[in-house]
């Protein structure tokens, strides 16, 4: 079967579409929901074509042989979800120590939501993500992952579908790594919310006609927004941390 109006220049940028293209829709601050598909797409294309002409000697296209493209196609797929995900998953850590926080404050049940995932989270995780995803643009950590999609070919050759172990270890350590970063992030406020809590407890006890409830919401509150207001610049130099080593690894496979 042959594919006259398919050369082997167009396959083979196709082909490299396809792998920067599912990077590029997974990575922090470009791949999020509230960024329209469109323009998602047009930075991977515009990707694409400066990375075909380094990318193109790699390939070895015959745009004649339907299943050989298939093949590389679902291999280069495959390699640049593996890879973007790694990505995605540094972003989950802001969600994790959002939740973390909420219910250290008493806001666990103050749901909004989150535009960059398109779905319901705790308020002060959505904070947090759109706090990070700025962040991201303000300390130019998109260049790098620009840099990681080219380092990716030194990596991951192309027509090499990702060893399965190697893909499966890698989503592990990868959600290891997002849990992690996620309590280290919300690690002051579990320390705060357990001394907050032990005071309370004492203070019952040694007042038990006290109110205690309606003197710890309020207090709750305004010192978690305090120590949020505190620590807020070290949290996020923790995460923007964690996102440049996310990124390292992808170029660095």
């Amino acid at each position: 079967m042959t594919f006259d109006l398919l050369p082997n220049e167009v396959a083979a940028f196709l082909l490299v579409l396809a792998r920067v293209g599912a990077l590029v829709m997974l990575l922090p601050g470009i791949g999020e929901q509230n960024v329209s598909a469109r323009f998602r797409l047009t930075i991977a294309v515009l990707l694409a074509f400066v990375f075909f002409p380094f990318a193109r000697p790699l390939y070895q296209v015959d745009a004649a042989n339907a299943v050989g493209l298939i093949g590389m196609a679902i291999s280069e797929l495959a390699v640049g979800l593996a890879l973007g995900f790694v990505a995605r998953f540094a972003m989950s850590a802001l969600s994790v120590a959002g939740n973390v926080i909420a219910n250290q404050l008493g806001l666990a049940f103050v749901m909004t939501v989150d535009p960059t995932q398109g779905q319901q989270s705790a308020i002060v995780g959505t904070f947090l993500t759109l706090v990070g995803v700025s962040l991201i643009f303000a300390t130019d950590l998109h260049h790098l992952a620009i840099g990681a999609i080219g380092a990716s070919y030194d990596a991951f050759k192309p027509g090499a579908f990702p060893a399965t172990g190697d893909a499966a270890a890698l989503a592990v350590r990868s959600v290891e790594d997002a849990f992690r970063i996620g309590v280290q992030i919300s690690a002051p406020f579990l320390v705060f919310g357990m001394i907050f809590n032990l005071g309370l407890g004492v203070l019952s006890r040694l007042m038990p006609q006290l109110q205690v409830f309606f003197i710890a919401s309020p207090l709750t509150l305004i010192a978690g927004f305090a120590l949020l207001a505190l620590v807020i610049g070290v949290l996020m130099s923790v995460f923007l941390g964690s996102v440049g080593d996310s990124l390292r690894a992808i170029a660095g496979g």
